[in-house]
């Protein structure tokens, strides 16, 4: 089936705040290198990617990373939400612990998990979810949209991305207080659902990148975007950072991710009608 046959006017409405607004083009580079591991990140120069953040005792702490998409909308993990917990969404931020100029924080006013996600049952897929903020944020040259791909676009096996998050630094470690980055190379479908790889717990509605035993998502980059450049130079959010190896980074179990372009129509929908 071809692509334009999947489009609707639903799926146009990202396309069309994406144009209008600008995404995917960071004032401040991303310094790609090919270092084996994970490095710390240009500062702002993933300025789509946000801290989600819990309250707990009267202090905020980070709980997931996410992407804006909207100047009102977060896109990030299902598995990251919970109707108990308190959120706001911290944007332009590099360092978490510090005060730093052009950083805000946003009260959430709702968020929307996708209906289909069990979290008992998380490797079924549907780990999908939007935050609308209480206000629109500002756009500027820390705080920018990071874009959505076409629906149902399939990256190649070995496209080179790259994670963006303050996850743990290792299994068992403490997680980062400054935004780390890492080259993960997507591993396609075929591959990845090897009975070798993760066989039936991976779907065709997630894509996997890393697997190397070196670099991996880990625990606090859930929700996080999976960067990957189009052939016009412009940055699109291709996953959400779903599940992985519970040490992190372990040989053929590359981080999974929820695949964003077989989840276009969702998208409009829920920003379409709220």
């Amino acid at each position: 089936m071809k692509t334009f046959l999947l489009i609707s006017p639903l799926v146009l409405l990202t396309t069309i705040l994406n144009i209008f607004h600008g995404c995917g083009d960071p004032t401040n580079k991303p310094v790609l290198s090919r270092v084996v591991g994970g490095e710390d990140a240009q500062p702002n120069s993933w300025p789509w990617q946000i801290s989600l953040q819990v309250a707990r005792d009267g202090s905020w702490f980070h709980t997931c990373g996410g992407s804006l998409i909207d100047q009102r909308w977060v896109i990030t993990a299902a598995h990251c939400i919970s109707s108990k917990n308190i959120y706001r969404v911290a944007l332009g931020k590099h360092v978490l612990s510090a005060s730093e100029e052009g950083s805000m924080f946003v009260d959430v006013e709702k968020t929307f998990t996708h209906e289909k996600f069990i979290i008992i049952f998380a490797v079924n897929g549907y780990d999908i979810a939007l935050v609308k903020l209480a206000e629109p944020v500002p756009l500027t040259d820390k705080i920018e949209l990071g874009c959505i791909p076409p629906a149902e676009s399939i990256l190649v096996n070995n496209y080179s991305c790259y994670i963006s998050g303050w996850g743990l630094l290792q299994a068992g470690g403490s997680v980062s207080d400054v935004l780390q980055q890492a080259l993960l190379p997507v591993v396609d479908y075929p591959t990845c659902s090897l009975l070798t790889w993760w066989g039936p717990f991976v779907k065709e509605s997630m894509v996997c990148a890393g697997g190397d035993g070196v670099v991996s998502g880990c625990n606090g980059d859930s929700g996080g975007p999976l960067n990957c450049q189009n052939a016009e130079g412009a940055w699109e959010v291709h996953g959400i950072v779903s599940f992985g190896s519970a040490l992190c980074s372990h040989k053929n179990k590359p981080t999974v991710f929820t695949r964003v372009s077989a989840y276009n129509n969702w998208i409009s929908q829920i920003m379409m009608n709220n």
